[in-house]
């Protein structure tokens, strides 16, 4: 019978099997809870979103406009890893339906910067407003420090060399919003 090492990692599928840290068991019921946790805290913006024609590629490229106003497509395209035509399909429809708008750079106009529109902003916020519900029923529930070990989770899920740059977008569109320059 073969002997088969079950590993258990942060890092992609391809890293090296030193950097893997082995465990003796599958950690499904985590898993499962992830699958279920995601299913759910999506399940309300969408039929919001269903309603609209829209799906979760538009929460996604509203949400990350809308918390980065001004944001340049090729950031964006870096940040939800999709393909250029892949965003295109979404972002056409959001413009056309008035929920973003598309301008040149001021200094370079081949730039393509996204800004919401109030109808994108309004939206967005409701979305985020769904999602906010949830995740602070949850916190309230852990008690002091559950939002910092949630962070802290959360986080340490996002890959290695992803991570830091995940958190300064984050940190810098929490900036940007505490002082007025959100959308």
């Amino acid at each position: 019978m073969a002997n088969i090492s079950i590993i258990r990692s942060s890092r992609p599928a391809g890293a090296p099997a030193e950097t893997r840290l082995p465990t003796d068991e599958l950690y499904f019921d985590l898993i499962e809870l992830l699958f279920f946790a995601y299913r759910d805290f999506v399940g309300d913006p969408d039929e919001v979103l269903a309603k609209l024609g829209f799906g979760r590629a538009h929460h996604r490229v509203l949400h990350f406009v809308n918390r980065n106003p001004g944001i340049k497509v090729a950031d964006l395209l870096d940040i939800l890893k999709i393909t250029k035509q892949s965003l295109g399909r979404v972002l056409k429809q959001l413009i056309d339906e008035g929920y973003v708008v598309q301008r040149e750079g001021a200094q370079d106009r081949r730039q393509r910067l996204l800004h919401v529109t109030s109808a994108g902003e309004a939206l967005a916020l409701k979305l985020a407003g769904l999602q906010t519900e949830r995740v602070a029923r949850v916190l309230n529930e852990l008690g002091p420090g559950g939002r910092d070990a949630a962070r802290r989770f959360l986080a340490g899920m996002i890959d290695d060399n992803d991570r830091d740059q995940v958190l300064r977008l984050i940190a810098n569109a929490d900036r940007a919003r505490a002082h007025g320059k959100g959308s």
